[in-house]
């Protein structure tokens, strides 16, 4: 079987087949850079990062059995400490977030990924799928979410 909590990891901070892992992306950010809106009505790079961060704790909530909701901190926390020190705390946050995912798919047997979650099927929130579309969901959320971190650090 295909495995799942590998590819999270490659997403995460691990050679991931895109290009640069989500952890090598947000390092590469000045703080300076990380709460600039570089485009007119587009999210800076700290609430990309935070929406990311809520994603992942919302998917080892659901992960764990729980039933799906919107992410405790909200689909796009606000950023409160627009410093050096508060995007630190944002990518330690993101950190842990990941960290722990990875824990909770460790523990999920191999003939436990095709079972369902315990939610009807919801499409924008996601919820009523397999735990492993769930987890690949967030696999390529991570992704997409990567490339647009990566490219508004260019700016």
């Amino acid at each position: 079987m295909f495995n799942l909590p590998s590819e999270i990891k490659k997403a995460f901070n691990g050679d991931a087949w895109h290009g640069n892992h989500v952890m090598q992306t947000l390092n590469n950010v000045m703080p300076e850079n990380a709460f600039q809106h570089f485009i007119p009505n587009a999210h800076s790079i700290a609430e990309i990062a935070l929406h990311l961060t809520s994603w992942t704790e919302e998917v080892s909530s659901r992960l764990n059995g729980n039933l799906a909701v919107e992410p405790a901190m909200g689909d796009w926390p606000p950023v409160h400490d627009q410093t050096a020190q508060g995007w630190e705390k944002i990518i330690f946050n993101f950190k842990v977030a990941n960290e722990e995912l990875i824990r909770v798919c460790e523990n999920i047997d191999a003939n436990q990924w095709d079972e369902k979650t315990n939610d009807e099927r919801n499409l924008p929130l996601g919820s009523g799928v397999t735990k492993a579309e769930l987890l690949n969901g967030l696999i390529q959320h991570h992704a997409y979410h990567s490339g647009q971190i990566a490219l508004l650090s260019k700016f």
